[in-house]
């Protein structure tokens, strides 16, 4: 982990425990989650306080999501690259675009980046005939995600006007730090689903939910 990924990874974990959480984990030895040399000290004991209150390992997966998040975020490139990527998957008919986990904030970057490729136009991106974007597993409530981003503290996230936004979360979801994106986008719609104790982030769990069914068929979710 280079220092630039610790200090990022640090921060992320820090926006998602809470007092107590930390209390916990100061309380305890570092040899807890494993050799000390796995994570630098302060990693690890964050992780103590991110697995107190979300047990049973998720904070070694929340890192390893959050990295993806970085190289993702601070790589134009790569960022560049994954961009035309989901483009060329969008065609002119394509009405709604669903993004879970990195692929949130992809999908929501797409937005971002109107006009950057292809001569499209505000409101045109990722495609003409989008009216629906659907989020899952989304880390975009992290603060440090949206700084990365150059958003602003206090800043909400915003589509076009035609597009509504649907975000679906599992409260026991390591990935959104249990929570839904409404606080930092208030014209989204949180809908929360329970994806059961072995993976709440699984890709799959997600799309079989009712809220996503919902959002996809045009209805309410």
């Amino acid at each position: 982990m280079t220092p630039a990924e610790e200090q990022f990874v640090a921060e992320a974990l820090g926006d998602v425990v809470g007092p107590q959480d930390l209390a916990y984990a100061e309380e305890q030895p570092l040899a807890v989650l494993g050799a000390p040399k796995l994570w630098p000290p302060r990693i690890t004991r964050l992780l103590m306080a991110y697995d107190h209150r979300f047990p049973g390992g998720g904070g070694r997966f929340f890192v390893q999501r959050m990295r993806e998040v970085r190289s993702y975020l601070t790589e134009p490139n790569l960022a560049v690259k994954v961009r035309a990527l989901v483009r060329d998957h969008v065609t002119p008919t394509t009405s709604v675009v669903i993004g879970h986990s990195l692929g949130s904030v992809i999908a929501y970057d797409l937005f971002r980046h109107e006009g950057d490729a292809g001569g499209r136009t505000p409101g045109d991106v990722p495609g003409p005939a989008v009216h629906t974007l659907i989020t899952c597993g989304s880390p975009l409530g992290i603060p440090s995600v949206r700084r990365l981003m150059k958003i602003e503290d206090g800043d909400h996230l915003r589509l076009p006007e035609h597009v509504r936004w649907i975000n679906v979360y599992d409260p026991d979801d390591v990935v959104t730090g249990g929570a839904g994106l409404r606080r930092v986008a208030p014209g989204l719609v949180d809908a929360a689903v329970r994806n059961g104790a072995g993976d709440p982030h699984s890709a799959v769990r997600y799309l079989r939910s009712e809220p996503v069914a919902r959002a996809v068929a045009g209805g309410r979710p």
